[in-house]
């Protein structure tokens, strides 16, 4: 049996996300995530405390999960993680959910600007 990559957690329909506090707590946040070849890609806010945690600390875990992040799925996958362009990050989002998704980011858009979103991209550990 082959270990789960980043890339296989992707195609859940809700990847929990977990970043470090500067005293090395973690915190984890549910997130619509996209394969991307080997890549997971994700799409948030980019003033979030999420991006601040990985700008410092790019380690993180990934795993699916429900909507809420609170039943967990599958094995847990360490990776590395960038913040990446928003733009690309939601067209990606936008073909895998669909029209929900689409209305999603539309409204981000409209409600923040659409420079206020940013990708991140999570890579093998």
């Amino acid at each position: 049996m082959t270990a789960a990559t980043v890339g296989d957690v992707a195609d859940a329909k809700y990847v929990l996300l977990t970043t470090y506090r500067k005293d090395g707590t973690p915190v984890a946040s549910p997130l619509w995530a996209v394969r991307d070849g080997d890549d997971l890609v994700m799409w948030t806010v980019g003033d979030s405390w999420k991006v601040k945690r990985l700008k410092r600390n790019p380690s993180v875990l990934v795993q699916a999960c429900d909507a809420r992040g609170r039943t967990v799925k599958g094995p847990e996958v360490a990776g590395v993680a960038e913040v990446s362009d928003g733009a690309e990050a939601a067209a990606l989002i936008g073909r895998k959910y669909g029209l929900i998704g689409r209305l999603t980011v539309f409204g981000s858009k409209v409600r923040r600007g659409a420079g206020a979103t940013v990708g991140v991209r999570v890579r093998a550990a």
